[in-house]
């Protein structure tokens, strides 16, 4: 599958799946626009995903501010012209049980991973219209689809990405846009890392595979959603999650 002469931007993609999913773009041949809201970081994925032969450049944007998004936008298509393809990925955790979770953790989670799914959609949007063809592949969660305890915030905003990629594939089907979602299920990334031993052990027993996904699992999903092979799929989740939700 090739994505050459393509752009394509990708959000949180600093690390993690983020980064996997922009190393595989790139090596597919499109244009990456790389977002995250660690400059540092960014940088450093830049560096390598050039050093490997692709073409990237860095935006630091913070995904939950409209304004920034709308700017990195912009900038994106003064200098290429064109955005075919937006992989809305970056997102946090803020877990813990309801009755002791803050305000500020459960806002903090919806603002980034679901405000953000909207902001930049809202910003690519038009000019994909307007082309009649592009792109947008959402990274939901197995956690919005079957829930889990002590992530209500989290399964919140992921439910949230979900059918938000369903309403707004019927709005853009016609004009040749399709929205779809990938729904990871326990991929192994540092976000991952830093949970107890015994929630890792719970969580392996769930996945009838008895494997923990690598983040290529997640982008070479992407790759497929972006490519001409998935031109008539739209307004639907993969679960990349070896079969722990099906």
């Amino acid at each position: 599958m090739t994505l050459q002469g393509q752009v394509a931007v990708v959000t949180g993609a600093s690390q993690g799946i983020g980064l996997a999913i922009a190393r595989e773009l790139a090596a597919a041949g499109a244009a990456v626009r790389a977002v995250d809201i660690q400059p540092e970081k960014l940088v450093e994925a830049v560096r390598d995903i050039r050093a490997a032969g692709g073409r990237a450049e860095a935006h630091a944007a913070d995904v939950s501010r409209g304004d920034q998004a709308e700017e990195v936008v912009r900038a994106v298509l003064a200098a290429e012209g064109r955005i075919d393809a937006l992989v809305n990925n970056a997102g946090i955790t803020r877990d813990g049980l309801l009755m002791r979770m803050k305000e500020e953790d459960w806002d903090a989670v919806l603002a980034v991973n679901l405000k953000g799914v909207f902001n930049f959609s809202r910003a690519v949007v038009r000019a994909m219209l307007g082309r009649r063809s592009g792109r947008i592949v959402n990274i939901a969660s197995v956690v919005g689809m079957m829930g889990n305890a002590g992530q209500s915030n989290y399964a919140a905003s992921k439910a949230g990405v979900i059918g938000f990629s369903k309403s707004l594939a019927r709005e853009t089907a016609s004009r040749g846009v399709t929205v779809n979602c990938i729904a990871p299920g326990y991929i192994a990334t540092a976000m991952t890392d830093g949970l107890p031993e015994d929630v890792k052990k719970t969580f392996l027993e769930l996945i009838p595979m008895k494997r923990f996904g690598a983040p290529e699992d997640v982008a070479r999903a992407v790759l497929f959603l972006l490519s001409d092979a998935a031109s008539y799929i739209t307004g639907q989740v993969i679960g990349v999650n070896g079969g722990m939700y099906m």
